[in-house]
């Protein structure tokens, strides 16, 4: 062989070389969660989620023939460093779409970051101010705070309660969950004869609870918050000797509420995903295969109960993958295109169809109403 002809051959090589290693990047997931700090119980497992299944595609071949990458950071339920997070996931790593987000307040200070990025972002937190006005770049996963308003309000209009106490957390979500509640409620003939808050961090709510029990015509109680705050609220209308109906929010669906609320959660009732009883579902339910197998991996993997917080991000991961495959690439652009396209998508909170003017994609009829009997969650029939 001449030495011009050796140098091609060398040259394909390299160039074949150069391509195969480019063909073999990692697709990179990013992700900003609260795994530490008040918000950890939402932030833990959907980490736990996230790695259980980026592991289980990679196992069974990746996506688009790459492996997929999770880089992720623990915001410890703080904003602000959520914000700092992001700004380093799109600048420094790179990476190709985000999920993640699990409060409201974290989600909406990366949410001008990925607007200016172009990058797309799928939140795993509630509040719908996430979605609405509709941002190009950013989708969610969870029902929204007004959709567990009007859930609530349409079980305590069937049980004929139109006087009702709010009482909300002064947090991102719990904010957001009062201005919708707010909003709703007249819809479906409901007056919030008393409209109390609490911090996140307080660690006794019965001043305000004392303060409702003792507002002439009250006939249920909402609770509007996600942590611990719920579970304290919950024990002090208990220790109040209050005996009205109490309803929570989506934001407390998780065994994790019945562990730290324990005998004071009987008979509250709340909106919830499908994943917090897969066993009673009907079998012709289409989510029914979905929500079982993902409870059953989870529990196999990490010995211990699926939470919806981890169902959000199970969504979120799966919604991105399969964009990335519609889109055929990892273009951000036609990604995006693909998320807003999403039609019959069965998740663990339901069938997601999305749309220019709606970026989640879920109905009502993605929320079970649930009751707490003998500890344990049961469908209100």
């Amino acid at each position: 062989m001449n030495a011009s002809l050796k140098k091609i051959v060398a040259g394909a090589a390299l160039a074949f070389g150069a391509l195969g290693a480019f063909a073999a990047e990692p697709i990179k997931i990013g992700s900003v969660l609260s795994v530490t700090g008040p918000a950890a119980f939402l932030g833990d497992p959907e980490l736990k989620t996230l790695q259980l299944y980026v592991a289980d595609i990679n196992k069974k071949g990746g996506v688009l023939g790459r492996q997929l990458q999770l880089v992720h950071y623990d915001d410890g339920s703080d904003a602000g460093k959520a914000n700092g997070f992001t700004k380093r996931l799109i600048d420094d790593d790179k990476v190709d779409i985000l999920v993640g987000g699990t409060t409201t307040g974290a989600t909406m200070s990366a949410v001008p970051l990925v607007e200016r990025a172009g990058i797309p972002f799928i939140s795993l937190a509630g509040a719908v101010v996430i979605i609405e006005p509709v941002k190009k770049w950013v989708f969610k996963t969870p029902h929204t705070d007004r959709m567990a308003a009007e859930k609530v309000f349409e079980d305590m209009k069937k049980r004929g309660i139109s006087k009702v106490a709010l009482f909300s957390e002064t947090s991102g979500f719990g904010a957001s969950g009062k201005k919708e509640t707010e909003a709703v409620a007249a819809k479906y003939g409901i007056t919030l004869v008393a409209n109390e808050t609490y911090g996140p961090k307080d660690t006794d709510m019965s001043p305000q609870l004392t303060k409702i029990r003792n507002t002439a015509g009250v006939q249920a109680v909402f609770v509007f918050g996600l942590g611990q705050g719920p579970a304290i609220v919950t024990k002090n209308y208990k220790q109040l000797g209050i005996n009205l109906p109490l309803y929570q929010s989506h934001g407390v669906a998780s065994d994790e509420f019945l562990t730290l609320a324990g005998p004071a959660a009987e008979g509250v009732r709340l909106p919830s995903p499908a994943q917090l009883i897969p066993e009673q579902l009907p079998a012709n339910d289409p989510q029914k295969a979905v929500v079982t197998a993902y409870a059953e991996a989870y529990k196999a993997a990490y010995k211990t109960d699926v939470s919806t917080f981890g169902g959000y991000a199970y969504d979120g991961l799966m919604l991105a993958v399969d964009a990335i495959k519609r889109a055929g690439s990892t273009d951000k652009a036609k990604v995006r295109d693909a998320l807003e396209a999403t039609k019959g998508f069965v998740g663990t909170s339901g069938t997601f169809n999305m749309s220019p003017t709606d970026h989640m994609g879920l109905d009502l009829s993605a929320f079970r109403m649930l009751e707490v009997k003998n500890g344990n969650w049961t469908i209100v029939q």
